[in-house]
């Protein structure tokens, strides 16, 4: 029995240094006592810490920014949620861990759209480093490699923290210390991520599995949810006619009249000439006109031309990787040589101008620009022209992808080595791609705009038209 004794007493022993040393991955969540997981813990600092004072700085600078600071801060609030849950509960099926990070997927969807909404917003670059960086937040689904991510997302940011360091460089000192604020978030997280989820989300090894329905509930502090949608309008009142008799009566009589046939005019009266006006000019100027039905379309009277936009300083220069052009009027030559293969060019309200990029680059957008022409070398990634007007494309070497999207008049010049170039187009007319024959002659393609679409039974099946002339 001694022996059992002491057996047992090392036994207790051997479990407390095992609970001591149990990984943040083993702790059980919140305890009896309040306590959360040792990850939990941590990631609150960086709420408490960076993201507090991003916050704070937010509400100091006001406005879009502090709006834009709200939607981060229940971001990262429902982040935490996240992270309870892990820390009390198995990884669930992929199905239901989907259903888990819907509120931080919606909260970085929340936050992106809000940037979309306010392109005009003076603060456009605050809003587009948080829009560009937020999508560092789903860390929490990237596995065996989560951390490299959010460095990749912070550097994502880095050109627009650079144009507002820049803007308010000797200006205002409170818009770089929230420059520095931000970044420290991701900087933070990185460190945490490597510390507490190196190769992903840790869950704990013990505990139910984790359920969408299992969630916490929000934490205290968060942005309320949206009040719900108010009633419908209350239908329409068909059953009343809108010229105040009985409607049903109107229509009975309307239908026999028109069961009438040739007859229906029997009932009209005959007007004598001498009682035409169009043959007795007298009667026009004693006659009042009757006029029962609506009073002709007037156009409206004119108002003076309100004045005309401040025009923008045109833009041509180089940005960390991003060659901006940018509010260019009829500039015939511009040209980029000096580039390098991780650089992209950004054309932005450009009109009436040329561009000739040089050597190999990553990527080029066209945006909003109307009768430019586009030269260019060689493209790694691909070409996208949106809401443009009357532009045309020239490839001298190869291109993967050109993309058009709500562009009215594009035409695209292929060389002989990017034939095997993929064009996507939606919500775009008057496309067309010119392809070189065997002596360099060009001969023009016009890529459909009009589709037929058929129900073969187990699917719908698409396919161009083409309207006859």
């Amino acid at each position: 029995m001694a022996d059992l004794a002491g057996l047992v007493q090392r036994l207790e022993v051997a479990v407390g240094r095992l609970e001591s040393m149990s990984g943040p991955g083993d702790s059980g969540g919140d305890a009896a006592g309040g306590a959360v997981s040792v990850f939990v813990e941590a990631f609150d600092e960086i709420v408490n810490g960076p993201v507090a004072q991003y916050v704070s700085l937010s509400q100091k600078i006001g406005n879009d920014v502090k709006t834009h600071a709200d939607m981060m801060k229940q971001a990262f609030s429902s982040q935490r949620q996240l992270l309870v849950t892990a820390s009390a509960s198995q990884k669930p099926s992929d199905a239901a861990l989907t259903a888990l990070l819907q509120p931080v997927s919606k909260a970085i969807q929340q936050v992106q759209a809000f940037r979309e909404q306010h392109r005009t917003s003076p603060q456009f670059n605050h809003l587009s480093a948080v829009s560009e960086s937020v999508p560092a937040l789903g860390w929490v689904a990237m596995a065996p490699k989560p951390c490299p991510y959010v460095k990749e997302m912070q550097d994502a940011a880095m050109f627009y923290t650079n144009r507002v360091l820049k803007e308010y460089k000797e200006k205002d000192k409170t818009h770089s210390d929230w420059v520095k604020a931000y970044v420290s978030i991701w900087t933070e997280l990185q460190n945490y991520i490597k510390k507490h989820h190196t190769t992903g989300l840790t869950w704990s090894k013990s505990g139910p599995v984790a359920s969408a329905s299992a969630a916490p509930p929000p934490a205290p502090g968060g942005c309320p949810p949206p009040p719900p949608p108010g009633p419908p309008p209350p239908p329409m009142d068909l059953s009343g006619s809108s010229g105040g008799g009985g409607g049903d009566d109107n229509r009975n009589a309307l239908f026999a009249a028109i069961n009438k046939g040739a007859n229906i005019t029997s009932g009209l009266k005959h007007v004598n000439d001498n009682e035409k006006t169009h043959k007795n000019p007298t009667l026009r100027s004693t006659t009042t006109p009757v006029r029962t039905g609506p009073k002709p379309f007037a156009s409206p009277t004119p108002r003076p031309a309100a004045s005309a936009a401040t025009k923008l300083p045109p833009v041509f220069e180089l940005e960390g990787k991003k060659w901006k052009v940018e509010n260019q009027e009829e500039a015939q030559n511009l040209v980029i040589e000096k580039t390098e293969l991780r650089q992209v060019v950004y054309v932005y309200k450009c009109n009436k101008s040329t561009l000739h990029v040089k050597n190999k680059i990553n990527s080029i957008i066209i945006d909003n620009c109307k009768k430019v022409g586009l030269v260019f070398d060689d493209v790694v990634g691909i070409v996208e022209i949106i809401n443009c007007k009357d532009v045309k494309i020239q490839v001298l070497g190869k291109v993967p992808t050109i993309s058009i999207n709500k562009t009215d008049g594009c035409h695209v010049y292929l060389s002989k080595d990017s034939l095997s170039c993929e064009i996507v187009s939606a919500k775009s007319s008057e496309m067309n791609i010119l392809v070189p024959d065997q002596d360099g002659e060009f001969t023009e393609f016009p890529v459909p705009e009009q589709f037929k679409t058929i129900w073969d039974g187990k699917k719908l099946v698409t396919t161009s038209t083409e309207v006859a002339g």
